[in-house]
């Protein structure tokens, strides 16, 4: 569908601006799922109350001032936490600065606010903990899927995201292969599948063919469709799983591809072949994974003691 042609001026509001992004070559060039993060943000950034409780959406970019970047980022900080509120100010100040190529704002606002760092998450997941929650999702119909998404993440170490959004094409089953594209670098993996998760694999595909091409839809349809679920929806699903298998609350599905790399670290796999599995396109962008761990201390001093005698 072709999108209609919008103009943007300094007596445009915020949301407005907002809506004039979304019909840019720059907006349609991201990837579907930055396309809709972005859209969700910028979207609720509007729904923000600045003032006498109107909202920032509502605010003309002409009078977008200092004052109401700062009170939106307290807002976001205190309301969605630290990382959401970078990702936030993020999106806004993309939204700002395409304002200001097209002459409708002078200054971006949103680039004076210092925001404030992020701490890397180092949670890991134990095999223990791993092989319990599975255990637990495999239990219960309802569940099916969350535990396919997080067996898979896990077991190859990727995104949660982009296995929530695996399509049968990327499984090559006369190979007993996964060959997929992912989402946030664009890099190209080419992955093994234990044979216990290729059997998974196998029952999965003969009870969705022909209604699905994803892997780990919905279990019960919506709207007609056994579409996705959102990020959203499997943080809530994973968080019901661990209740009844009485895991902490603080393990996220996201963390299992931090798990999955960290346990490769630990087994004395280079980085070389760790970036084959991982995607990443540098030693450096591994790091933030990478959590000092007993297990990993003790490989290495013992690895040291050996090359001494």
């Amino acid at each position: 569908m072709k999108r209609k042609k919008l103009v943007i001026s300094e007596c445009s509001t915020v949301r407005q601006a907002c809506e004039f992004y979304f019909n840019t070559p720059a907006y349609l060039k991201v990837s579907g799922r930055s396309q809709k993060d972005y859209y969700s943000t910028m979207i609720r950034a509007c729904s923000t109350s600045v003032q006498n409780n109107k909202l920032f959406g509502g605010v003309k970019l002409k009078d977008v001032r200092f004052k109401h970047a700062t009170h939106l980022y307290d807002t976001w900080i205190t309301t969605l936490g630290v990382r959401q509120a970078n990702y936030h100010r993020t999106c806004m100040s993309i939204v700002f600065n395409t304002a200001i190529r097209h002459e409708a704002m002078v200054s971006n606002p949103m680039s004076l606010i210092r925001g404030t760092p992020d701490k890397p998450r180092k949670v890991k997941w134990t095999e223990n903990q791993v092989k319990l929650f599975l255990d637990t999702a495999f239990s219960q119909y309802r569940w099916k899927a969350i535990g396919l998404i997080a067996y898979m993440a896990y077991e190859w170490g990727q995104r949660a995201g982009d296995m929530r959004n695996l399509k049968w094409d990327n499984i090559n089953f006369d190979e007993q292969r996964l060959d997929l594209e992912q989402s946030k670098r664009r890099a190209v993996v080419h992955l093994p599948i234990s044979d216990d998760l290729f059997k998974k694999l196998k029952e999965q595909h003969e009870y969705v063919k022909g209604i699905t091409d994803y892997v780990a839809p919905r279990v019960y349809p919506k709207n007609g469709s056994y579409s996705v679920y959102s990020m959203s929806e499997v943080s809530a699903l994973a968080n019901q799983v661990k209740e009844e298998a009485g895991l902490p609350k603080e393990l996220w599905i996201m963390d299992l591809r931090r798990t999955a790399i960290t346990e490769m670290v630990e087994a004395g796999v280079d980085i070389t072949g760790i970036m084959q599995v991982s995607g990443h396109n540098s030693p450096q962008s591994v790091s933030p994974y990478l959590v000092n761990t007993f297990s990993g201390a003790s490989t290495a001093l013992n690895q040291r003691k050996v090359s001494k005698e």
